[in-house]
């Protein structure tokens, strides 16, 4: 049991507490849901427990992924995260599709459009509710997704800069970051089709909210089976093989680069290297140049491993150096 708990809190915290906050508001739209037969109030009810289940999957993977390796599976366990957003995904998906399917009847057969100020007010303050707490969770996702990328997250840059950095954010992260968009976003739609539908008297307007809110939640579907399948298959990273090879080309030892590989397992990044060098370095000074590379790729955000091997240059150039390793070369900043 110590175990499952030491596990538990290496879990993406973002993800527990969007799966917390979630499910309250799922719980408070489905009772204005009940009160008001607001369809634009089931769709984002629908929308709240489809992204409390996600990120409940999401947290539990995030943690399960922590495992230490078996002799079963010597490789670990960091693929667990992607599998298991993967079979989150389907409950989202199943969500969205009632939710335009709902929507669609409403727009062919719309319900009369609600006078009842009281009414009105429940179904405007749940949702002014749905949108500061989602908006704080989003908050706190994009700081995290930050701190991950390796960038500034002061001010109200975990609203904006986040974006430009997803992909260099960890799944779990990246995840609850994108769903607590759409969820905000939702939200401010379904206040927007309230209103529209009580003073412009456009009865189809609620329908039409909930059918954009569906197909929000199918692009996440689409965004999160297309990332986590390549996870489980096994991606590699670009942005990372850049950066690694630039601190492989700093030293003036290390003549080309033959074979460069950055292999995402879950949270985690494997780094393969076979660099080539002079062949008359001495043994003693290859092992401290291999020790010393090693070290400074280990410093750099989520590096599970490093193998490098070297080989004898071949007077051919096989990984062509960028302007910035030129730089670093010849010590310029």
């Amino acid at each position: 049991m110590k175990d499952i708990f030491a596990l538990l809190k290496q879990g993406s915290m973002a993800a527990l507490t969007a799966a917390i906050v979630n499910f309250v508001l799922a719980c408070l739209k489905g009772l204005a849901f009940l009160f008001t037969a607001n369809v634009a109030m089931f769709a984002e009810m629908m929308h709240s427990f489809g992204d409390a289940v996600n990120q409940l999957f999401v947290f539990t993977g995030s943690s399960l992924s922590k495992k230490a390796p078996t002799k079963r599976f010597p490789f670990g366990f960091g693929r667990l995260v992607n599998l298991v957003c993967l079979f989150a995904i389907i409950i989202v998906a199943i969500l969205s599709y009632e939710t335009v399917r709902e929507g669609i009847h409403h727009i062919i057969e719309p319900l009369p459009v609600q006078t009842d100020t009281t009414m009105l007010l429940i179904n405007i303050g749940v949702l002014l509710i749905a949108v500061v707490l989602e908006g704080i969770v989003l908050f706190k996702a994009g700081k995290e997704l930050l701190q991950q990328a390796e960038q500034p997250y002061d001010g109200i840059k975990p609203l904006t800069l986040s974006y430009k950095y997803m992909n260099r954010a960890k799944p779990a992260t990246k995840l609850v970051f994108l769903e607590d968009t759409v969820a905000t976003a939702g939200a401010l739609l379904a206040i927007i089709g309230i209103l529209i539908g009580r003073f412009a008297g456009i009865e189809q307007s609620e329908g039409i909210v909930s059918v954009i809110i569906g197909l929000m939640m199918f692009y996440i579907v689409y965004k999160v089976f297309m990332e986590n399948a390549a996870g489980v298959l096994g991606e590699s990273d670009p942005q990372m093989e850049q950066r690694i090879s630039q601190i492989v080309f700093r030293n003036d030892d290390i003549k080309d680069i033959q074979k460069l590989i950055v292999m995402k397992e879950g949270d985690d990044l494997h780094v393969e290297v076979v660099a080539e060098i002079a062949p008359e370095l001495t043994v003693e000074y290859t092992n401290k140049l291999r020790d010393d590379i090693e070290a400074l790729i280990m410093k750099q955000s989520h590096i599970a491993d490093v193998n490098l091997e070297f080989e004898v240059d071949d007077g051919r150039r096989s990984w062509p150096e960028t302007q910035g390793q030129l730089d670093n070369k010849s010590g310029k900043k």
